[in-house]
């Protein structure tokens, strides 16, 4: 990618960065976030301030010829090497040019010199670090911390330690995505004996491959005969005038954080949330909720009612001291459709029994393995995220459960007009039985207690009409209580099974709400982040 490339496409990346850490925050290793969000926060410090200018640090080990380099490079005396260790206590800055306070600031560089009169390296801020490999803690910390900040590395090195494991371990490879900001300087080249001068330079550039670096060069400087200075010197004119250092710098830091950031999203693709874990789930659900119960209670009320209005009114007045079984479960025989128009706004809560010990472990099971399913193949982190997404409304679960039985049409005030029709029969029937058994009963007085003649008696067949009447309005409204109770029986059935229909549709409807919803959101979310990482990557 060409330079002018990368600096144009460094506000999309941030941005990319940015929606990609807002969609996996809290769901992505902690210490990976932390990393993240400090790049974030120095990719935003270093923007604040101009990009003309270039900050370029030296670094190097102790011994390295660090100082004599940087004096060599600004033309000054303001460096002071020395022999004991460590030599550079505080980073100290040539700025050259205009003043950079605010930048300096920013960096936290207490030694600070104006150098003018070179007008090659005008927009130039060089930096002169404490040694690496310095026995003070508080020097290293500085090294670490303006290593993270600065635009240009110099690493500084020297023949006898250029392979020093602890600059390679500590800094350069872990800095690999950033070698096209690195140069690599073998100083104190004089040393060296100009016939092993390239092998040594050739050996240098194979280690640095090796640890993708191929994109920093190495320069063999001297600083006490002036050797390669000039090159090296030409180099940071190049830098200063083609003003992209700080973009490729902060491109390399946004490179790094795509790339500790990819493994906490994954590659993964995630199937649909599986539909038989879902049905699992909502069966499960409709135990815990009772569902069974309502249905029962539906099949049982059905029976009650239509028994009261169809059956032989002699006897089944005696089933009003029974409860209704939806009245007891607080269930209203009213359906939902006409509450709202009689209740706007209405809330029903039920009695149904709330689930307890083996339900709950069940329900709880059921959500862990649907989580656990729909999430396999992903990173630790968003299995976690989905499962806590899944139970993110377990403890209001039993509540929303009660509210979707209670809001739930169960229809049990439909299909029973004909019940009117047979309750009119009945009692015509028992009218028809009354009229037959007063007759009987008046001409059985007129005859044995008053003397007088009975009443005339029509006869149909060989029985006289009172018998027919009384005999046949009791067989009668048998008959009809009987064939009204299997009528009754059907609608029973067939009310339990479109109530459990319905209140099976409304616990999905729960589950849809309060556990795959939050699902399907958390996995959007990673499908966001993995949009978002494809294009800044």
């Amino acid at each position: 990618m060409a330079v002018g490339r990368k600096r144009s496409a460094l506000p999309d990346r941030l941005a990319a960065l940015r929606e990609a850490m807002d969609a996996a925050r809290g769901r992505i290793d902690p210490d990976v976030e932390d990393r993240i969000s400090a790049i974030l926060a120095r990719v935003d410090g270093r923007l604040a301030f101009s990009g003309d200018v270039t900050v370029v640090a030296l670094a190097g080990a102790t011994g390295s010829g660090k100082s004599s380099l940087f004096n060599a490079l600004s033309g000054t005396k303001l460096a002071e090497p020395g022999m004991r260790r460590p030599t550079t206590a505080a980073a100290m800055a040539a700025v050259f040019g205009e003043e950079q306070s605010d930048l300096l600031d920013w960096l936290d560089v207490p030694r600070r010199h104006l150098v003018t009169g070179d007008p090659e390296l005008s927009g130039l801020i060089l930096l002169d670090l404490p040694d690496h490999d310095s026995t003070a803690q508080a020097h290293r910390e500085i090294v670490d911390r303006l290593v993270e900040l600065v635009d240009q590395f110099v690493w500084v090195v020297d023949p006898q330690k250029y392979a020093d494991a602890a600059l390679h371990d500590r800094y350069l490879r872990p800095l690999a995505a950033h070698a096209d900001v690195m140069v690599i300087a073998l100083n104190q080249i004089d040393r060296v004996g100009e016939a092993d001068r390239p092998q040594m330079v050739a050996d240098l550039r194979r280690l640095l491959d090796s640890e993708g670096l191929g994109a920093a060069p190495v320069v063999a400087v001297s600083a006490v005969t002036g050797d390669g200075i000039g090159d090296l010197r030409a180099t940071l004119v190049t830098l200063i005038k083609g003003k992209q250092t700080a973009a490729r710098r902060l491109a390399g830091d946004v490179t790094d954080a795509a790339e500790a950031l990819a493994p906490e999203i994954g590659a993964a693709d995630v199937d649909d949330i599986p539909k038989k874990r879902t049905a699992h789930l909502n069966r499960t659900l409709a135990v815990a909720a009772g569902v069974p119960v309502v249905v029962e209670a539906v099949k049982k009320s059905w029976r009650h009612r239509g028994g009261l209005a169809t059956g032989w009114p002699v006897v089944a007045w005696l089933a009003k001291f029974r409860p209704d079984p939806l009245r007891a479960l607080h269930l209203d025989l009213v359906s939902t459709a006409k509450q709202k128009v009689l209740a706007p706004g209405r809330v029903n809560r039920t009695s149904v029994p709330v689930a307890q010990g083996v339900a709950k472990a069940r329900v709880d099971s059921a959500v862990r393995a649907l989580a656990s399913e729909t999430s396999d193949g992903l990173p630790r982190g968003w299995q976690d995220a989905v499962l806590a997404a899944a139970r993110s409304e377990e403890a209001l679960l039993p509540d929303h459960l009660d509210r979707a039985i209670a809001t739930t049409d169960l229809a049990t005030d439909r299909g029973n007009g004909w019940w009117s029709v047979v309750r009119v029969l009945q009692w015509l029937v028992l009218l028809t039985t009354l009229v037959g058994a007063g007759w009987l009963l008046i001409n059985f007085l007129l005859v044995s207690y008053l003397a007088l003649p009975a009443l005339p008696v029509p006869k149909v067949g060989n029985l006289g009409l009172p018998t027919v009447l009384a005999l046949g309005g009791v067989l009668a409204g048998i008959l009809v209580a009987l064939l009204s109770r299997v009528g009754v029986e059907v609608g029973a059935q067939s009310h339990a099974a479109r109530a459990d229909r319905e209140l099976m549709r409304s616990i999905a409807q729960v589950t849809s709400t309060y556990v795959t919803g939050p699902i399907e959101a958390e996995l959007a979310k990673r499908v966001q982040a993995q949009e978002a990482l494809k294009r800044l990557r």
